[in-house]
């Protein structure tokens, strides 16, 4: 671990999310106790990005230890025990993201078996401290109060529309007969209620308790496909990341469809290279992206030098709400750019996340995640200790544990780079009183600055 003290810090997707998380350090949770608290609030305020009816990968980085796990609760193939009826007929849709439009099918046949709830409860398992219910209060209290769009959100709203305001949808982000802007709250009394069936029951809840019997009479009422043995059946799953090397430092990550280990492998070495050849070495090595995903990241470091780096993702929401609860089901089986295979019933489907953390000999570097697959041109500046960088992007930043030097923050110095990310707000908290860095959606034909890095450990 680096000498020096660590100080706590959250990289996330809104400033609720990231609130709850930084709560959760303070009151001395570890960062995978923030994470859970952090990833559930997403599921509160990032609801046109992921949900408890989702599903993620996250990595976790044990200082104690020094070891790096990866556990996969990404959806399920459905169809376990076989199942009764026909399948309802799913609505083909097209969303551009950006200048490309990308194929979609949503509906309730396009529900995968759920996997953040498993997901969330086995990293508290492994890796939390503080009582489960505590780390779903944050959550709770976001849903039953409500939590302001933000500018990018309300955007993604706007674009997804077709879907959102199916069934449920209209009551939750059209409560008077248009759509949520920025700045107005998003309040969801039912989800409020699942989430202290979740908090009550534990995670096991939607596999095998109340909110699992409520999600099964919606599938038997509309011809959805998961079944009761898919629930009962689901389990996260800890799996070894792919390790490589770059730099003087090792970075796991995850494979799949991600294809950051391969980028990784790609990437020459910069040094004695001009701005300009370093800018095109990495163009060239970060030239095979695949299209936009809809997802969303946080990271988090706590003070003994350990992280967690949780991504999830929704899909786009089927379009369904199960009653009473207003959770929406994800719409996995309809996002075409993850159907590359055929698995079985049981089986995972592929994802393009990739939760990454690095580290060299004195321990964590950095804690990083991406909020989807597609690439952004932006501008980059160096962050500083002293200054908040203020910028615009479409992505969760990731977390360093090193500080920046003021010789770096003092130039003006930019580079070019590509980012995968899809519209997505995202917040920096380091401390009550550090320097906080908020990021809002480029505006059409505005070039774009990405995130800064939030320096988290003392020289």
């Amino acid at each position: 671990m680096h000498a020096g003290k660590v100080v706590p810090a959250i990289a996330a997707g809104h400033p609720a999310t990231a609130a709850a998380g930084l709560d959760v350090l303070e009151q001395g949770g570890t960062a995978v106790d923030a994470a859970v608290a952090a990833t559930l609030v997403s599921c509160v305020a990032e609801t046109v990005m992921t949900g408890i009816a989702g599903g993620g990968h996250a990595i976790w980085w044990d200082a104690e230890r020094e070891i790096a796990e990866l556990l996969d609760f990404f959806v399920a193939v459905p169809g376990l025990g076989g199942r009764q009826g026909t399948p309802s007929p799913t609505t083909e849709l097209e969303i551009t993201f950006g200048e490309q439009p990308v194929p979609y099918a949503v509906g309730i046949a396009t529900c995968a078996v759920p996997g953040t709830p498993a997901g969330l409860g086995e990293l508290w398992r492994r890796g939390g401290s503080l009582p489960w219910r505590r780390l779903c209060e944050p959550a709770i209290a976001a849903a039953r109060e409500g939590v302001p769009m933000p500018p990018a959100h309300a955007a993604c709203l706007a674009m997804l529309e077709p879907v959102m305001t199916l069934d449920a949808g209209r009551r939750i982000y059209a409560p008077s007969g248009r759509l949520l802007g920025p700045g107005e709250l998003l309040r969801q009394p039912g989800l409020a209620r699942a989430l202290e069936l979740l908090a009550e029951e534990g995670p096991r809840s939607l596999y095998e308790g109340t909110v699992a019997r409520a999600l099964l009479d919606l599938m038997s009422e509309r011809g959805g496909l998961v079944t009761a043995a898919d629930l009962a059946a689901y389990r996260a799953v800890w799996r070894e990341p792919i390790v490589r090397r770059y730099a003087g430092t090792r970075i796991a990550t995850r494979g799949g469809l991600a294809g950051v280990a391969e980028a990784l492998g790609r990437l020459p070495t910069l040094r004695g290279l001009s701005e300009a050849d370093r800018a095109l070495a990495l163009v060239e090595a970060l030239a095979h992206g695949h299209d936009a995903g809809h997802t969303t990241n946080l990271s988090v470091v706590d003070g003994g030098g350990s992280a967690c780096v949780v991504t999830t993702s929704l899909g786009l929401g089927s379009g369904d709400f199960i009653p009473g609860l207003d959770v929406h089901l994800n719409s996995m089986l309809g996002e075409t750019e993850l159907l590359v295979r055929s698995p079985r019933p049981g089986e995972r489907m592929e994802s393009m996340m990739a939760p990454t953390c690095a580290v060299d000999g004195r321990g964590l570097v950095l804690a990083a995640g991406s909020a989807a697959s597609a690439a952004l041109s932006c501008r980059c500046w160096p962050a500083s200790s002293t200054r908040a960088s203020r910028c615009r992007k479409r992505s969760t930043g990731p977390v360093s544990t090193r500080s920046e030097t003021s010789s770096t923050s003092s130039r003006a110095s930019r580079r070019r780079c590509r980012l995968p990310s899809p519209p997505a707000a995202t917040r920096c908290i380091r401390g009550r009183d550090a320097t906080t860095t908020s990021v809002a959606p480029a505006s059409p034909g505005v070039p774009a600055p990405p995130p800064t890095l939030a320096a988290t450990a003392s020289p």
